[in-house]
């Protein structure tokens, strides 16, 4: 069992945060507040909770008692309390757990909270100073509200595939859920700006953050390349359309990746390959024709980056201070020595006293060491314990 560690150090220490969580977006916001110290309380139903807890790896200790490590990569440093959100009885006490915290997060279909009486405009009569943020696929209001949304689908629908994969390829989504994992850093980044508001002196608010809004946000290279001239952004595999040579490159035994974004660079790369005289050709003078001239680059370069493997031409354009690296996967990232430096894999016990290993919070900030101060919850684990800091003699979240 973990030491409940102090979090006095921590920046959110203090904040009380009630995630009505499922899944991932939701519970990534949560994930990031209580890593930074505010105390993440996750309300789930009694009959298995958070359906992420059934995904699989699922570790299991010698008595068989499994848990999902998807799950807690998730939710570690929360707490976790049961609730029938149809029972009168337990909706009751959600208020007045709703009373006494700063900020709610949920991730429900639009409107399914305020049919059972615990939406904004119900709870911030009792707490005007509240936080509530709603996570969801498009948005609370609109044509497409009450559309369904999975990961997936608002990749496809924000425009986010049609510039994946390879130009003649099939549509292809990014590997990591961006679509969840975007709406729960916006999510939870405007959610502490509006905390700070509050902090302030002034009223708490609702956010409206979409999981639609969140990814064309952060396509502002690409929407930015249509709006100022009507190009149509296009699939273009590892290459870029503004750089080269800026792409995977096959080596002699394996891909690598170089991105020599200006001038200097580009030489460099030259003088690496022993093609020297591709400074004086007029197809590759400047950084935009050698982007609007890649395919030639490419079938000029590759030839001979053939020629040696991976490690050679790591070696060498690192010796050239042209950016580069291999193409990790994960047990190569994970093992790396500069990952090791940053302490971006932890220890992490399971409930089920399970040893397994998670990743960090990301950031680095002076006066703030990472830490794992609360395992991931079993189910319904602190519902008494909440119940009686929250509602009590006005004990301090801990």
């Amino acid at each position: 069992m973990i030491e409940q560690a102090s979090s006095g150090n921590k920046p959110l220490h203090g904040v009380r945060v009630l995630e009505f969580g499922q899944i991932a977006a939701g519970p990534f916001a949560g994930s990031l507040m209580a890593d930074l110290g505010a105390d993440v309380v996750k309300v789930e139903r009694p009959d298995g909770g958070d359906g992420m807890r059934s995904w699989p790896p699922l570790s299991a200790n010698e008595d068989g008692d499994a848990y999902s490590e998807n799950f807690a990569s998730l939710n570690r440093n929360k707490r976790s309390i049961t609730a029938d959100i149809k029972s009168a009885e337990d909706i009751k006490r959600l208020l007045q757990l709703i009373k006494s915290c700063d900020v709610v997060v949920e991730n429900f279909r639009p409107g399914v909270l305020d049919r059972l009486g615990i939406g904004y405009q119900q709870v911030s009569a009792i707490n005007p100073k509240l936080v509530y943020c709603s996570i969801s696929g498009y948005g609370q209001t609109g044509p497409y509200a009450k559309k369904g949304a999975f990961d997936v689908t608002v990749q496809a629908m924000s425009g986010l595939m049609s510039v994946t994969g390879e130009a003649d390829g099939n549509p292809v989504k990014c590997g990591v859920p961006v679509g969840d994992f975007c709406a729960g850093l916006y999510a939870a980044y405007t959610v502490l700006a509006r905390l700070m508001q509050v902090r302030a002196g002034g009223q708490g608010g609702y956010i409206d953050c979409s999981m639609l809004g969140s990814l064309v946000g952060v396509a502002a290279l690409q929407t930015s390349e249509y709006f100022g001239g009507g190009k149509v952004p296009q699939a273009m595999g590892s290459a870029h359309p503004r750089n080269a040579p800026y792409r995977a490159f096959k080596a002699q035994d394996d891909y690598f990746v170089i991105a020599a974004g200006n001038d200097r660079l580009w030489a460099e790369v030259t003088e690496a390959v022993s093609l020297p005289e591709l400074l004086e050709d007029n197809r590759f003078a400047t950084q935009a024709l050698r982007s609007k001239n890649q395919q030639q680059l490419l079938e000029l370069l590759e030839p001979e980056f053939r020629k040696h493997t991976v490690e050679y031409w790591l070696q060498e354009m690192d010796r050239r201070g042209v950016p580069c690296s291999a193409i990790n996967n994960y047990p190569d990232i994970l093992s790396n020595e500069h990952v090791d430096h940053l302490q971006l894999v932890q220890p992490l016990t399971l409930p089920n006293g399970v040893e397994t290993k998670t990743t960090a919070f990301p950031v680095l900030m002076d006066g703030f060491d990472f830490s794992i101060y609360r395992e991931p919850p079993p189910l319904g684990a602190h519902n008494a314990e909440v119940e009686a800091e929250w509602l009590g003699d006005g004990g301090a979240a801990s």
